[in-house]
């Protein structure tokens, strides 16, 4: 198979360029007129020496680009637009250059008679598993345009939540990281000159508070131990980050947040509108409970959870509603698994599971505010009591000492 670019103009009008394999230039022509594409230029793809070298940089798809994606193809396929034409016209109208080549990708998997379910999973970091399941099942059921109109209300609810979450958390992360680099600041650059200043005015004997001894303690050993000290920060941070990528480590960090006060309430609210958006945007997709369970699992976000939804999966399969075992569950509230039992009695599950969701969506939403509110005075406070300290470790001696010299 050669790799080719090519530049060519749709039924409509419009001009598209793109990179595809074929086993010659005639191949790739049929390929591109099954398409419903007319080539205009086609050209052996040339790999300049270096041009390989990729560090992963670019190779990411913004949420609002895969909403645009699934919401234009969900319509074109309603509109009876061939499949494989409507991929090369969503090609030719997404402006991300990676997003692009993984479209070109899914279209000739699908011209190749593979399922769109099959030729979206092998790009994990574009579509999840819930998105490409999801998609299958829409397949399977003859309802693939329906599936994906859910799919974009889904995806638009995850990115607004994640978006709320950022926003609440950049200010303690900002004020955080410039309380840390001035303290290095402090203790590296300042204080050294201030307990110069302090042993010139009272001598090396000079009678100082506790406090003030204390950090010039530290200010000495900081700066007799900068690199050390920064080599041990930053490899425990890289080794920690290690860690947690490691399903055994990953598992122990998701137990350390649901046992912190406050994180534990959010991550849980998060998880929780998760399973009940993606669990009944499944169940009325068709999938079984059991399928729903495993996928949904995977798309909560926290594997502590998780856990606990295939233990409730296995007594599922033993014959009981999914509700029993929620009832018992350490991380679920009592009021879902009642919801859930009224969904399973009605066979309104997806419906219900709809509310709940957006129920602790907006629980989310009042949560993060509230600490959003606490943050700021709780930071000024921290920053002030760490100025207040130093300002009262240096000032006080200063002006003991100037007064003995004086006297």
């Amino acid at each position: 198979m050669t790799k080719f670019s090519y530049t060519a103009r749709t039924k409509e009008g419009k001009a598209i360029q793109g990179v595809a394999e074929a086993v010659n230039k005639d191949g790739l022509i049929a390929l591109l007129s099954r398409q419903g594409v007319r080539p205009l230029v086609i050209k052996a793809a040339t790999n300049k020496t270096g041009s390989n070298i990729n560090f992963g940089f670019g190779k990411k798809v913004k949420l609002k680009d895969l909403v645009i994606f699934t919401r234009q193809l969900s319509t074109m396929i309603s509109a009876g637009v061939p499949l494989i034409r409507s991929m090369a016209t969503l090609q030719s109208q997404t402006q991300n250059t990676y997003f692009k080549s993984v479209i070109g990708g899914i279209s000739k998997d699908v011209e190749g008679g593979g399922a769109l379910g099959d030729a979206l999973n092998k790009y994990p970091r574009v579509f999840s598993e819930v998105y490409v399941n999801m998609v299958r099942a829409g397949e399977a059921g003859g309802i693939l345009d329906d599936i994906l109109k859910r799919l974009a209300s889904q995806v638009e609810q995850d990115s607004s939540m994640r978006k709320k979450v950022k926003s609440a958390m950049a200010y303690p992360i900002v004020i955080l990281g410039i309380t840390v680099i001035a303290f290095f600041g402090i203790m590296l650059f300042v204080i050294p000159t201030i307990g110069k200043i302090l042993k010139d005015l009272g001598g090396e004997n000079a009678e100082l508070p506790v406090y003030t001894k204390a950090m010039l303690s530290i200010s000495d050993f900081m700066q007799s131990n900068a690199i050390i000290i920064f080599i041990v920060l930053f490899g425990g941070a890289f080794l920690i980050r290690r860690y947690i990528r490691t399903p055994t480590g990953k598992f122990a960090f998701h137990s350390l947040l649901l046992k912190l006060p406050i994180i534990k309430t959010i991550v849980t609210k998060i998880a929780v509108a998760r399973f009940a958006r993606t669990f009944a945007s499944l169940m009325s997709s068709g999938v079984s409970v059991l399928d729903a369970l495993e996928v949904t699992g995977g798309a909560i976000g926290n594997k502590v959870i998780e856990a606990e939804l295939k233990a409730a999966a296995k007594e599922v399969r033993n014959g009981k509603q999914l509700s029993e075992p929620l009832s018992n569950s350490k991380h679920f509230p009592p009021i879902v698994a009642q919801m859930l039992a009224i969904g399973e009695e009605t066979g309104q599950t997806d419906t219900i599971l709809i509310k709940v969701a957006d129920f602790y969506e907006e629980e989310v939403e009042v949560v993060i505010d509230g600490i959003s509110s606490l943050i700021e005075p709780i930071m000024i406070v921290v920053l002030g009591s760490m100025v207040g300290l130093i300002a009262a470790s240096v000032m006080g001696p200063i002006a003991s000492l100037s007064k003995n010299v004086g006297g």
